[in-house]
């Protein structure tokens, strides 16, 4: 179990950063795919009560630990999903439906776009959050993000507080994500697109 400090700079500090690295649109739809214990989802609802956000993960636990917690913080438009981005990402209802997408260290970028981009709409943001080194990730991905319907908008380095390194890639969706993706269950980690 890491200390409060940690926790705080670790998890609440590096999700909030979001606010102030990029812009989001008034009364947004956004995406946590992979959100684990709703980070950066719940910061991000707790501090801008006008966004309409998405938690995404496909464990069970996690999911029923997420409508708790939206209950008893009294989050209001604030939705638990729980299936896996390769299902989800081909149902129509949530298909190119998102404003901004975020994932925080899920999978490599390639993985990560195959996972993503299939939820934000044409002019939507897709938010990869890393570590302070993602030029290795960026290179491995630029093809898979073009073919999945994006473009690499932007790189943001970050510190935060104790010296921690982190990077914002910025990927605007520039047209459809096409039918075929995300692949079945399991092919986006065993054969990431290159």
């Amino acid at each position: 179990m890491e200390g409060e400090d940690e926790f705080i700079i670790k998890h609440l500090i590096d999700s909030l950063i979001l606010l102030k690295k990029i812009e989001i649109a008034p009364g947004a739809r956004v995406i946590d795919v992979g959100t684990g214990a709703g980070f950066p989802g719940i910061p991000l609802k707790i501090k801008r009560k006008d966004l309409k956000v998405y938690l995404m993960d496909s464990n069970r636990k996690k999911a029923e630990f997420l409508e708790n917690a939206i209950k008893n913080l009294g989050l209001k438009e604030t939705y638990v999903l729980c299936g896996r981005a390769e299902s989800l990402g081909k149902k129509p209802e949530y298909r190119e439906n998102y404003d901004l997408v975020v994932a925080r260290a899920v999978s490599s970028l390639n993985v990560l776009s195959e996972y993503c981009l299939p939820f934000a709409r044409i002019g939507g943001l897709f938010v990869a959050m890393k570590g302070r080194e993602p030029e290795k990730e960026l290179v491995e991905a630029r093809d898979a993000v073009e073919v999945l319907g994006g473009k690499i908008k932007e790189v943001v380095q970050y510190e935060l507080p104790e010296g921690l390194q982190r990077s914002l890639i910025l990927v605007e969706k520039v047209k459809e994500t096409p039918e075929k993706y995300p692949r079945r269950e399991g092919m986006p980690e065993k054969r990431p697109l290159r």
